[in-house]
């Protein structure tokens, strides 16, 4: 009986590159209905987005929250 190689398994681990956008470039894309969408729209969306997810944390925090509401954006 042939003994089995051993593989590497892959890594669950996120590479360090580039982070993963929490916006949806075809959902993005969908939204807009007279304009064409440039490549570099989706990474300033998604900055903005994830600034205004951090200040609504800071909002809620102060608060003495640990939901984020609608109010604190």
């Amino acid at each position: 009986m042939a003994a089995r190689k051993k593989t590497k398994k892959k890594s669950t681990k996120r590479a360090a590159g580039p982070v993963e956008l929490i916006i949806s470039k075809s959902r993005t894309k969908a939204a807009v209905k007279k304009s064409n969408v440039s490549s570099d729209f989706y990474g300033a969306l998604d900055k903005t987005v994830r600034k205004m997810i951090s200040e609504a944390e800071g909002r809620a925090v102060a608060n003495g929250r640990k939901t984020l509401r609608p109010q604190d954006l």
